[in-house]
């Protein structure tokens, strides 16, 4: 794990064939208020886990899990780490919650032809990501986390409940899998994702300031180049028409 800057944590995925994402620690570890963003692909509970006790942060620390989306690569393992942290609340956009309430698993896997093909490799069960949401997101809250304001933006099209966390003053933003590093973008092609509604949510956050970008995948960037997400928006947008 690594600190990104006061209260912000990194722990970096494992790809194998299928990424897994990064996962992000917020807040002040004096706070023991602290949050998870997002868990990991299928078997990765334990490493993302390890590598927080291993930065001297005890577990009961962690009082809630919020899903940028709920994608397998971020949401595969996180029956693994609730098992560890039985008291941890679940936040997620409410368009995402409701299904994964309900058992329905078409916003985690996004077609049915990965489905089967993860189930087999993973020995996946049909209820494998049904689980109670504590908290349904909705877009425009302000959480305060740990001695820290983060606002929640609901930024659709990769997929339909993603959100972003975003802390103004220091310029901090979590989106997922809307924007990485290097003008690349999520993919719009699975259950649920939008490809005009992307391009919305890409201009969304070209609109405010961002200093340093922590997204699901690929690098993290600090010092973001003024313009850097409406030039990426740009770039895509005549693939997003």
């Amino acid at each position: 794990m690594v600190e990104v800057t006061e209260g912000v944590y990194f722990i970096q995925g494992q790809d194998e064939m299928i990424p897994d994402s990064h996962v992000y620690l917020i807040g002040m570890p004096s706070s023991e208020d602290l949050t998870l963003v997002d868990a990991g692909l299928v078997g990765k509970g334990n490493y993302k886990l390890q590598s927080v006790v291993k930065a001297g942060v005890k577990l009961s620390s962690i009082k809630r899990v919020i899903m940028t989306h709920t994608h397998l690569d971020h949401i595969g393992c996180l029956a693994e780490i609730l098992k560890e942290i039985p008291s941890a609340e679940l936040l997620i956009h409410t368009l995402e919650a409701e299904p994964i309430e309900q058992g329905d698993d078409r916003p985690v896997y996004g077609m049915q032809m990965f489905k089967q093909m993860c189930q087999t490799q993973y020995r996946l069960k049909d209820d494998a990501f049904k689980f109670t949401v504590h908290r349904k997101l909705q877009g425009g809250e302000s959480l305060e986390i740990g001695g820290m304001s983060w606002e929640v933006l609901h930024i659709p099209g990769h997929s339909m409940g993603g959100i972003a966390l975003y802390h103004k003053d220091k310029g901090i933003l979590i989106p997922g899998d809307v924007i990485y590093a290097d003008y690349a973008i999520g993919r719009f092609d699975l259950h649920g994702a939008d490809a005009s509604q992307l391009k919305d949510s890409l201009m969304k956050l070209a609109g405010i300031n961002v200093n340093i970008l922590l997204p699901g995948h690929n690098r993290i960037v600090k010092n973001v180049a003024k313009g850097y997400i409406l030039q990426t928006a740009n770039q895509w947008a005549s693939s997003l028409e």
